[in-house]
């Protein structure tokens, strides 16, 4: 749980998270427990660490991962998924939007699905205001279907990982990586699980316009080399414009209708030079996308144990 401001929210939460911390059953009757509980302190403005100090001292399943500055969301859940040791890795907010009850569902539909990452989907909708809302769903659409042509619009804060998946993508993420990202790069089977939100109360976001911004420009950085190859493209469709309109002057001008002296050639020698340049200049970004997906760590295979030795492999009729 990556903890930025969770003052008023986090004690409520842990109190709801403790009757977990025994062994109990999912809906579809696998058996679970919450081994421990990872509040990774992102340096808020707040007083978390103290409330973190004070959990920890309460509760023998709390543990608090302390990070050296501010890093954000990404990078401290990406601190706890290193610094865990279960079966299975569950990342919710501090600001109570999660309801930690819900986890058994996502455990079933892993389960059931025999999938590797889960994510919940909400099926209300976020109290964030209706620009953030749909400022979010579109950048999700963009990214799905220029870019990444992934499951974007599937990622939430709310997941269930498998734990050798989790703890091996925060091995090997780089610095400017997405982290849903990072696991669509390994993952086998990704999933969704209906959930509930609910009200996070008068907690302030603490997302800024500017980070939010931030967050969606990362997320198309590390989502491959699509964006560049699109800089490629469109020095095609620049090029090929340009030979269209050549043609259609060159006939004109035999035909006595216009005088290539003027804005037709010109426009003719723009649209091709520049298309020119364009298909070049995505030409060299492809070798430089290379460089980048090697700087983010992506990984050219991922070795784990036999799905049916691990946690997906439980409760599953042995064959005769």
């Amino acid at each position: 749980m990556p903890v930025y401001q969770g003052e008023a929210t986090l004690p409520r939460l842990l109190e709801e998270i403790e009757p977990l911390t025994h062994v109990g059953s999912t809906p579809d009757g696998h058996s679970f427990t919450v081994e421990e509980v990872l509040l990774v302190f992102d340096n808020g403005p707040d007083g978390s660490a103290r409330i973190i100090r004070e959990l920890e001292a309460r509760h023998p399943f709390v543990r608090a991962v302390w990070l050296s500055r501010n890093f954000g969301q990404h990078a401290a859940t990406l601190a706890g998924m290193a610094s865990s040791g279960g079966d299975w890795i569950v990342t919710l907010d501090e600001d109570g939007q999660h309801d930690p009850a819900l986890i058994g569902g996502l455990i079933d539909t892993a389960m059931r699905e025999q999938a590797n990452v889960v994510y919940a989907k909400p099926t209300n909708k976020p109290s964030h205001g209706v620009l953030r809302n749909t400022a979010s769903k579109g950048s999700k659409w963009l990214l799905t279907k220029l870019f990444a042509g992934s499951n974007a619009p599937d990622y939430q804060s709310y997941r269930l990982v498998l734990g050798n998946i989790g703890r091996s993508v925060a091995a090997y993420s780089g610095s400017g990586v997405y982290l849903d990202v990072a696991m669509g790069w390994v993952s086998n089977k990704t999933v969704t699980s209906p959930i509930v939100l609910r009200d996070e109360g008068d907690r302030t976001s603490g997302y800024s316009t500017r980070r939010l911004f931030s967050h969606f420009w990362r997320m198309i950085l590390s989502s491959g080399t699509r964006g560049l190859r699109f800089v490629s493209v469109l020095g095609i469709v620049f090029a090929a414009i340009g030979a269209v309109i050549a043609v259609y002057v060159l006939i004109e001008r035999l035909t006595g209708h216009i005088d290539t002296a003027g804005w037709a050639s010109m426009i003719v020698i723009v649209l091709i030079t520049s298309g020119a340049i364009l298909f070049s200049l995505g030409v060299i970004a492809e070798y430089i996308g290379i460089n980048v997906n090697m700087a983010m760590g992506k990984p050219p295979y991922l070795i784990t144990s036999d799905p049916a030795h691990g946690p997906l492999g439980r409760g599953r009729p042995e064959k005769p």
